[in-house]
C-alpha cells in the first residue's frame, strides 16, 4: 500500500510560488513534501539486500564481538606476570575459533592468534615482535600493561543496541554489519514500481527500423537505468503516439504505480497533449515550468493520487529533470532519511567559462581530484539533445541566472552525479 497525498495537501504545497516559472528548489521541497511514501515491506536475503532501504530499525541481539579476543598474534598472559625480562611457559596455542583448554595460573602463557578468544585467567596480550621463543618457553622484551591487544566483548556493538535505523540503503558496510548482527533476512522497502511513458509519433524502439522522420527512443532506456539506480521499480509502457485519446488510456494504465514519469509533449506545440490530458483526467495540476535549463518544460501532477512527472522529450532535458525531480521523490518514496542525496561541492574550473540565461542553468562536467581539491571541465557541447555530452559526466555546474564570467581556476558550484575520478 501506498499513502495518497490529498488535494489538500497539494495545494499547500505550492502556495505562494507561481506555477509558470517554479524555482528548482522549490520543486524539489514540494515533491519531498508531496510524494507518499511507500509502505510496504519485504524480506530479503541479506546477500541481496544490497541497494535496498531498511523498512524497520535494526538492534542486535547479541555484543559484536561475544567474547574477548586478541587484537594480534603474540601471547596471552596474566599481567601479574608480565615484566621486562620474564620468561614465562607456553602451555598451548589458541587460534581463531578456538578456545583454551584450561585456565592460565601464574607464570604461563598461551600462544595466541589474532581473533582468538582471551584465555581464562589471561588479561592482555603482548605481540609476537616483542618477545623472544624458545621451546616451551617465552621471554618477555617489555613490560605489558592491562588489557594490552585485547578487544573487549561488546567493543564494536553492544545487545539491545539500535544498530542501523531505518531509511537507510544497505551499502557493503550496513550489509556487514548486518551479518554481525546475525540477520540472514532483512526487512526492506518495496521498491516503488515507476510506471514510463514515451510519447511522439517519431520514436522508435531500438529493434524497429528508423524510417523517415524517425528517431530512437533513448529516453525509456536511459531513464529505466536511472529509475533502478535511485532504487525503484521500472514499468516500461508501449510508445504512446501524439493522440489524445491514446495518451489519456496510456496515463489511465499508469495509475496503478506508485510513480507516472512522461517524456515529451510538455512544451506549448500542437502536437504537446500532455497537459490538457492530465487536465481532462482530472490531474492536479501544481507546475508546468521550472525556472532552469536545460529543462524548463515540466510538469508536476497528481493524478489520483499518484505523483506524476512530465519531463521534456530532449535525451539531456529528460536526464537532468530526472535527477533533480524524480530521483529524490524515488528516495522519499523508499523512506530514505535524505531524498536529496546528491552532494553538492565547490569545484576550480580549469577554463574560462561564460554563461548567459534567464534561468538556472546545470552544465555537465567531468568533476576529477587534481593537486588535493575537485577541479571540473565543462563538456564541449551543451545541447539539451546532444546525449553524448553525457558520456563522461559526473556533475552539474550550478549557475544562477543572468550574465557571468568565470575565469580558469575560480570557483563554482556543482551537483556531484557520479564517482569522481583522479589525475
Amino acid at each position: 500500500m501506498t499513502d495518497r497525498a490529498s488535494l489538500e495537501e497539494i495545494a499547500s504545497c505550492v502556495a505562494g510560488y507561481d506555477p509558470k516559472a517554479l524555482p528548482v528548489a522549490q520543486a524539489q521541497e514540494f515533491i519531498a513534501r508531496l510524494v507518499p511514501r511507500v509502505r510496504a515491506v519485504e524480506k530479503v536475503a541479506l546477500r541481496s539486500g544490497l541497494g535496498r532501504v531498511l523498512a524497520h530499525d535494526v538492534v542486535s541481539a547479541t555484543d559484536v564481538p561475544s567474547h574477548d579476543n586478541s587484537a594480534m598474534d603474540g601471547y596471552a598472559l596474566r599481567t601479574a606476570d608480565a615484566f621486562d625480562g620474564a620468561t614465562l611457559r607456553v602451555i598451548g596455542e589458541v587460534a581463531a575459533g578456538q578456545v583454551a583448554t584450561r585456565t592460565l595460573v601464574a607464570g604461563e602463557a598461551y600462544r595466541i592468534m589474532t581473533g582468538a578468544p582471551i584465555p581464562p585467567g589471561a588479561d592482555a596480550v603482548i605481540m609476537q615482535e616483542q618477545c623472544e621463543r624458545r621451546g616451551d618457553e617465552v621471554t618477555l622484551k617489555r613490560a605489558v600493561k592491562l588489557r594490552d591487544h585485547v578487544r573487549d566483548r561488546g567493543e564494536d556493538v553492544r545487545a539491545g543496541e539500535v544498530v542501523l535505523r531505518r531509511g537507510l540503503t544497505l551499502r557493503a558496510a550496513e550489509v556487514g554489519t548486518l551479518a554481525s548482527a546475525r540477520r540472514a533476512r532483512v526487512a526492506v522497502t518495496r521498491r516503488p514500481i515507476v510506471a514510463l511513458l514515451a510519447t511522439g509519433d517519431e520514436l522508435r524502439d531500438v529493434g524497429e527500423p528508423l524510417d523517415p522522420g524517425a528517431i530512437p527512443d533513448t529516453n525509456s532506456y536511459a531513464l529505466a537505468a536511472l529509475v533502478r539506480e535511485a532504487g525503484g521499480e521500472p514499468r516500461q509502457l508501449p510508445i504512446v503516439r501524439d493522440d489524445r485519446a491514446a495518451l489519456a488510456a496510456a496515463m489511465r494504465e499508469a495509475r496503478s504505480a506508485d510513480l507516472i514519469v512522461s517524456t515529451g509533449g510538455v512544451s506549448v506545440g500542437e502536437h504537446d497533449h500532455v497537459k490538457a490530458v492530465l487536465e481532462e483526467l482530472g490531474a492536479e495540476l501544481t507546475a508546468w515550468r521550472v525556472d532552469m535549463k536545460p529543462g524548463k518544460p515540466v510538469a508536476l501532477a497528481v493524478l489520483d493520487g499518484t505523483p506524476y512527472y512530465g519531463l521534456p522529450g530532449n535525451p539531456v532535458s529528460s536526464m537532468v529533470a530526472f535527477t533533480l525531480f524524480v530521483r529524490p521523490a524515488i528516495r522519499a518514496a523508499l523512506g530514505c532519511t535524505e531524498p536529496l542525496d546528491l552532494a553538492r561541492a565547490t569545484v576550480r574550473l580549469e577554463a574560462p567559462l561564460t554563461v548567459r540565461g534567464e534561468r538556472r542553468q546545470f552544465l555537465r562536467a567531468r568533476v576529477r581530484f587534481a593537486d588535493g581539491r575537485l577541479v571540473a571541465a565543462p563538456m564541449a557541447r551543451q545541447g539539451s539533445g546532444v546525449l553524448s555530452s553525457m558520456l563522461g559526466a559526473n556533475g552539474l555546474i550550478v549557475v544562477d541566472a543572468g550574465m557571468h564570467s568565470f575565469d580558469a581556476g575560480a570557483e563554482a558550484s556543482v551537483l556531484i552525479i557520479g564517482p569522481l575520478g583522479r589525475d
